[in-house]
């Protein structure tokens, strides 16, 4: 007898997915709650458990097709009957060869076969950080920065034959990839918070001398005591909370003809996922410690690494902060994440001339940019928050103090 896998409850107004991909095939045994399936929503990747224990049956949908919540994605088989004849599989377009075997990785993700063709590396010889030793589009990435990780040579052409090569054919390819459900949220919201704010961004530097001192004299200590790094993130969420509270404003919202103060600060943190940026949100950070900060912060960028981010995980934030600096960035103008009023900016550190007590020196500098809507916070109020957040930084004693 067949049991039906179906499409869970996804959270508050969600009311379909995507298909990401399967992560059992049919004939594959599953057990009870092994994740078969995951679905990618508008805001992160769900994993589909198995109701059953039993032989994966026939797929009902194909990685892509919209579904609903209820609905009917495939079959569990009872005992091992479906084993002998699995049913055929849906075949996906540009598949990448797979190794078999008791060292076979899991099934390969979308993004994590696009980076086999376009790196031609060996997914076989490539260990995976992902959840269950899934390899991941990063695992793929770093394999193929190493000189190990080099494709295989192409067997030698015998003589009076000749091997046709993209070179020397002058061959151009595209590839068309249809935009994740993710992708497509983050676009129409990115486009209507720039069609609805009246968006400004204001620019300031600041001096990260003390705050590169301290975390170089405790950051041992500090891994010690609480088992997480000592970062600059956990610096800025407090340094923010303290502007916050000066400029209430920033840490607004309109809504209608009204606008919401909220006596707590909630900040939402980009982090890099594999199917895109993910704004998960740390609640009451202004009550949290600098520890409690990178925990949560940890915590995040792991969860969002294996795909397990939750809805709730995502609801709700007051400000947010990116940290474009990871990738290189010098300066930005980041985009409000709606409905919040205020989105900060960090950027790389660099060395910069700069004039101390009347002597150039060089200087640790980060270009801070501060992006709001115009509708409810004055310029005045931007530059106000930004020398707020400066001093704290550099005189980090003013986040001990609450000053």
């Amino acid at each position: 007898m067949a049991t039906e896998v179906k499409v869970p409850v996804l959270g508050e107004s969600i009311t379909e997915a995507t298909l990401g991909e399967w992560l059992k095939q049919p004939g594959d045994a599953v057990a009870l709650d092994e994740p078969v399936a995951s679905l990618e929503t508008d805001k992160v990747t769900v994993e589909v458990g198995a109701p059953a224990a039993g032989v994966m049956g026939e797929h009902a949908v194909k990685v892509g097709d919209t579904v609903e919540v209820g609905a009917m994605i495939a079959t569990i088989e009872a005992g091992g009957a479906a084993a002998a004849t699995p049913a055929a599989a849906p075949v996906a377009p540009a598949p990448v060869a797979e190794p078999t075997g008791d060292a076979a990785p899991a099934a390969l993700s979308p993004s994590v076969r696009r980076a086999v063709l376009e790196t031609g590396v060996d997914p076989s010889t490539v260990t995976g950080t992902g959840k269950d030793g899934r390899l991941t589009k990063d695992d793929v990435l770093a394999a193929a920065s190493t000189p190990a990780a080099a494709a295989p040579a192409a067997p030698a052409a015998s003589v009076g034959t000749s091997l046709p090569s993209a070179a020397t054919s002058g061959a151009r390819k595209e590839e068309r990839v249809r935009m994740t459900r993710l992708r497509q949220t983050v676009a129409k919201r990115l486009k209507d918070a720039q069609n609805t704010a009246a968006m400004l961004t204001t620019f300031n530097d600041v001096d990260m001398t003390a705050v590169i001192e301290a975390r170089a004299r405790y950051k041992d200590l500090f891994e010690k005591k609480h088992g997480v790094r000592l970062g600059f993130m956990g610096f800025f969420v407090k340094a923010a909370c303290l502007a916050l509270k000066d400029v209430p404003s920033v840490n607004a919202q309109i809504d209608g003809d009204e606008i919401v103060y909220h006596d707590y600060a909630d900040i939402s943190v980009a982090v890099s996922a594999p199917n895109g940026l993910v704004v998960p949100v740390i609640r009451d950070a202004d009550q949290l410690s600098v520890a409690g900060i990178e925990k949560t912060i940890g915590d995040f960028g792991r969860r969002a690494k294996d795909g397990t981010l939750k809805m709730e995980d995502m609801k709700g934030g007051t400000f947010t902060i990116s940290n474009g600096g990871v990738f290189g960035s010098l300066m930005s103008t980041p985009i409000i994440n709606p409905p919040q009023s205020a989105v900060l900016g960090l950027h790389r550190i660099e060395d910069r001339p700069v004039v101390k007590n009347g002597q150039i020196v060089a200087r640790p500098m980060m270009y801070l940019a501060l992006s709001y809507d115009h509708r409810l916070i004055d310029g005045r109020e931007a530059v106000t928050f930004l020398v707020a957040l400066k001093n704290a930084i550099e005189d980090p004693t003013r986040i001990l103090i609450d000053l």
